[in-house]
């Protein structure tokens, strides 16, 4: 006999969202990648949390343009706002703020923009790139990141900021990306934090990402996938800190094959799910 659905115990499934479940990368989907995906989360026991660089609004743009399913729960900013939805709009986590928020000193997202503005090798972003808890810059490929990061952070103590710096790659648009957060900001510490809430079971915690920001999840103690389209450089420094961190199976890298499909994208991250959790199989459309 199975279990009735209402048996099986809850997962959480932490997705990034940019190269990862949107096919917005130079490697071709496979086309019935996100269909699968799709059918995935339609599973009463699949809870899907999308961990994301993005913001609210272009968070919502993303699951409209590229047909992903509506999450349960939304980490964006790169792990400094988690919102989940109630009473017909998606609300903010105050208490979130609260665990963050210190790590700042009382310092406002205009504080920091204006103390670094004289600094020649760092642009910001947008506007709709930026948030409360989220300073964003683009870097140009030849400056100096070490000696970039020194003076970042020598500026930012110096007006009581105790912050954290998170590289990424945009390779559209071929530039470095630079998020400033609290110290105490990540995509990893909300993952823990909303799991915590919830009480979702580390066995039953999955998480999905290709990129620098994902980083410090890949290399953590929580079940990770990298999907087969990450960089090498990624790959390599995601394999280092699992390594190091004596936690190899802890790492799955999608190879492409399973279900036909190329591991790219929403096909890894069913692929290294079906790994951890065999049983997700027989959700993604099998027989469909």
């Amino acid at each position: 006999m199975h279990p009735s659905d209402e048996e099986i115990p809850p997962l959480l499934l932490c997705c990034d969202l940019d190269r990862t479940l949107i096919p917005n990368g130079s490697p071709p989907e496979s086309p019935e990648a996100r269909p699968r995906f799709r059918q995935l989360c339609s599973h009463p026991a699949v809870h899907l949390a999308m961990v994301t660089g993005r913001h609210l609004d272009l968070i919502h743009e993303a699951i409209t343009h590229w047909q992903l399913p509506t999450p349960n729960f939304i980490i964006g900013d790169v792990g400094t706002s988690i919102y989940t939805f109630s009473e017909g709009a998606w609300q903010p986590w105050t208490h979130w703020a609260t665990e963050i928020g210190p790590d700042w000193g009382g310092m406002t997202h205009g504080d920091i923009a204006e103390e670094l503005a004289d600094i020649p090798a760092i642009t910001l972003q947008p506007a709709a790139q930026q948030g409360v808890f989220k300073v964003s810059y683009q870097v140009g490929l030849d400056a100096d990141r070490e000696a970039l990061e020194t003076e970042l952070q020598r500026r930012l103590w110096g007006i009581g900021v105790n912050a954290r710096l998170i590289w990424s790659m945009d390779e559209l648009a071929n530039t470095r990306l630079l998020d400033i957060l609290p110290n105490s900001a990540s995509k990893l510490h909300a993952v823990e934090f909303l799991g915590q809430q919830y009480s979702y079971p580390m066995e039953r915690t999955v998480f999905a990402g290709d990129s620098g920001n994902d980083l410090e999840v890949l290399g953590s103690h929580i079940h990770a996938i990298l999907v087969a389209n990450a960089h090498a450089e990624v790959r390599e420094e995601a394999l280092r800190l699992a390594i190091a961190s004596d936690l190899p199976d802890a790492l799955y890298i999608a190879k492409g094959g399973f279900l036909g499909m190329n591991g790219h994208y929403a096909a890894g991250v069913l692929e290294g799910l079906a790994h951890y959790l065999p049983e997700t199989a027989g959700w993604m459309g099998l027989g469909h």
